[in-house]
């Protein structure tokens, strides 16, 4: 790809993704070039640099879109800022997906649509740092996979289909969400497995995705596709054991605990301040409802389906991949590889970031999101139930 114009601005907690930014300008402090130490990363057309020591952006202004911010002012100027930004209600409801309910959160009335779609073992509220500034300008949903958050669990031991917990429900489940709830093709923002639900959903029904924002998306090192020959047979013995026997329940009563939670957290978080009883709350609450050791319990014993690897080929839409550096469980170096993939435009290193970048760091996440939904924003119309 051709390589287009760009220009250096400083991010600190405020960014404005505008197409030109006025009102605030006599206050933004002059403009300070990137320094070596600058996380660079390229991929493909446009390019996007994040300092881990001033927070600097540097991203394309091909689309006329300019991402700035203030840094080093006053705090009354953040305070102002807040206090003149109009407060976006978010909504809650319920819709029925083949006899389940599916419990969601919306805000906006206007804008490209953005679904955003949680990871293992969370829900939408772990959105709740991004739904309401998104929703500024996008229609924003958040919605709980079935099994998840406030959803209905239903027992995988009761149905008749065998694995009902795959990314295939799931990714059903998200472009049937677009269908009878958001009416429209829409933008998903993916974390974790959540990624592959996307990437599951956007190839199954392509018409529906506009484009797709993966944070941290998982790389399924259990996958049993990635274990050696000789370890098959012991992680089939093994989850044959968690799934049949009372050591299932035990290890989740171990895990479903505010302790746990808070202790697995701040693995997974580097900015451990982060990880506030709010949060923890957020995460365990659900976790206690009937019907979610069993959903655990599944998915912890579900190792086969698509890779990453194998759905990103697939992909018609444009796809930006970020990267939290500090996630210890999907290894930064390993994420890497996706940055090859031609439906990858952009490769995001997040520096001093872990596992949930959404929610340990809006501040970076939310501009990346509003400047990738802008620069591939033309509106194709509605669609139907007979997109289905």
């Amino acid at each position: 790809m051709a390589g287009t114009s760009s220009s250096a601005f400083i991010t600190s907690k405020l960014e404005f993704p505008v197409p030109y930014f006025h009102g605030l300008t006599k206050r933004l402090p002059p403009l300070t070039p990137f320094n070596n130490r600058s996380h660079d990363c390229f991929c493909n057309h446009n390019k996007f640099l994040i300092s881990p020591i001033t927070s600097e952006f540097r991203i394309s202004k091909s689309s006329g879109l300019v991402l700035c911010s203030l840094v080093d002012v006053d705090s009354s100027i953040d305070d102002a800022a807040k206090a003149i930004t109009p407060q976006v209600e978010v909504k809650t409801s319920i819709w029925n997906w083949r006899g389940y309910s599916i419990r969601y959160q919306y805000a906006g009335s206007s804008g490209p649509a953005l679904v955003l779609v949680h990871g293992f073992g969370a829900n939408s509220d772990h959105w709740r740092k991004n739904l309401p500034v998104l929703a500024q300008s996008h229609r924003v949903f958040s919605v709980d996979l079935i099994g998840y958050g406030y959803s209905d669990k239903p027992n995988p031991c009761e149905l008749q289909e065998h694995n009902f917990y795959t990314f295939e429900t799931w990714g059903s489940q998200l472009n049937d969400f677009c269908i009878d709830v958001v009416k429209d093709e829409a933008f998903f923002i993916c974390n974790s497995i959540g990624g592959v639900v996307g990437l599951q959903a956007a190839v199954t029904q392509p018409q529906l995705c506009r484009g797709i924002v993966l944070l941290n998306i998982s790389l399924r090192m259990l996958h049993i596709k990635k274990q050696p020959w000789y370890g098959k047979p012991l992680i089939k013995s093994f989850q044959n054991l968690l799934r049949n026997t009372a050591l299932g329940k035990f290890f989740f009563k171990s895990v479903a605990t505010s302790e746990a939670v808070k202790s697995i957290l701040c693995q997974c978080y580097h900015d451990t301040s982060q990880v506030t009883d709010e949060l923890v709350d957020i995460i365990l609450r659900p976790g206690l409802e009937p019907g979610a050791a069993d959903v655990f319990l599944e998915f912890i014993c579900y190792s086969g389906g698509p890779l990453p690897e194998e759905l990103l080929p697939q992909v018609k839409c444009p796809v930006l991949v970020a990267w939290g550096d500090k996630d210890p469980w999907e290894p930064l170096e390993l994420g890497r590889a996706y940055e090859k993939f031609d439906s990858v435009e952009d490769f995001v290193v997040l520096p001093d970031v872990g596992h949930c970048p959404q929610d340990e760091a809006p501040h970076l996440v939310n501009p990346l999101i509003e400047s990738f939904v802008a620069r591939h924003s033309v509106p194709k119309g509605n669609i139907s139930h007979e997109a289905s």
